[in-house]
């Protein structure tokens, strides 16, 4: 698969999910099989989705950066996913990724 055939279904999946109020997306090719990819998405609820991924297709689906960061309509944080280097030296190394999430409590 090219970075640009990523780049597409990634455009397509967001243009066909109905919750979608609008969007924001922005694709930068860095080789034939690498790139950078964020955007925002704002859902009919309200809420909204930052997210941006620095991705290697060339032998599959390599998520060499991400970040996502979701947030309801007060702005009030849900989750984040990122594979940021400064959360790694906290975690145990095998960890890929780490998980902040806000529990909403009544």
């Amino acid at each position: 698969m090219s970075i640009e055939n990523y780049f597409q279904q990634i455009r397509v999946i967001i243009e066909e999910y109905p919750g979608v109020q609008s969007s924001e997306f922005v694709s930068q090719k860095r080789t034939e099989y690498e790139g950078f990819v964020r955007g925002n998405i704002l859902f009919k609820d309200g809420s909204i989705l930052h997210w941006r991924e620095y991705v290697d297709v060339e032998y599959g689906i390599e998520r060499d950066m991400y970040s996502y960061q979701y947030m309801d309509a007060s702005k009030h944080l849900i989750f984040r996913y990122d594979n940021a280097e400064h959360h790694r030296e906290r975690v145990i190394p095998s960890i890929l990724h780490t998980k902040k999430l806000k529990l909403l409590v009544e």
